[in-house]
């Protein structure tokens, strides 16, 4: 199965309209690829789910809520998909975003809880040295690149801000992201690639998930 090249061409063209009344006359169209997304994912979510312990995936709504935002287009020009894991077990996001020049997957912490957060800087400064270690592995770091995410300008409050690891202690995001080019998302073994490069990050996501299901002396919680 691979998804329909048009997707593109209805995306572009969307993008030139955004505005209901055009969507409303090519509704059917945005129907049939969005029912062609959700299948596509819906076998690959069934066929790796085991490997990454998701319970379930959804594909976004085209909808934008425009209510506080200033961009008051009412449609996205993307598709967006995500995979939830067994929590609270197993920890972490994965993420598809299909887009004409803009194709990436992402997987890691996008927005931790508060206490989630804290008990990784927590982690953080008590070892930082194996924390670097995870993320900085050859393995990850050869498809991924480094971890991204947004930072504090300064270090998080009740941490040491000359704390060697300070750099760490500042993000409040774990992220890693890869682009595809176009010609990639039509491609046969496109799901291959996404699930070869997720694989990747397994310890990564083992580790979070360790440290986020027990305490500060390592002890369970679940």
């Amino acid at each position: 199965m691979q998804l329909d090249p048009s997707i593109f061409n209805f995306l572009n063209t969307l993008k030139k309209n955004n505005n209901r009344s055009w969507f409303k006359e090519n509704k059917s169209v945005f129907d049939m690829h969005n029912k062609n997304v959700k299948y596509y994912f819906e076998s690959f979510f069934e066929q790796e789910k085991e490997q990454f312990n998701w319970e379930s995936f959804k594909v976004f709504r085209i909808y934008k809520d425009v209510r506080f935002s200033k961009d008051k287009l009412p449609y996205k020009t993307h598709f967006a998909i995500a995979f939830h894991r067994l929590k609270p077990k197993f920890r972490g996001g994965f993420y598809v975003h299909i887009q004409p020049g803009n194709t990436f997957i992402a997987s890691g912490f996008w927005a931790p809880e508060k206490d989630d957060l804290f008990r990784i800087r927590k982690e953080i400064e008590s070892d930082s040295d194996y924390f670097r270690k995870v993320i900085e592995s050859k393995k990850i770091v050869d498809v991924w690149g480094s971890i991204k995410g947004n930072s504090l300008k300064i270090g998080p409050k009740g941490f040491d801000k000359n704390h060697p690891a300070i750099d760490l202690l500042k993000y409040k995001q774990f992220l890693y992201v890869k682009n595809f080019k176009d010609q990639d998302v039509f491609s046969k073994d496109f799901t291959k690639k996404i699930r070869d490069c997720f694989s990747h990050l397994i310890p990564f996501h083992d580790y979070f998930s360790a440290v986020l299901t027990s305490d500060l002396n390592g002890q369970s919680i679940l």
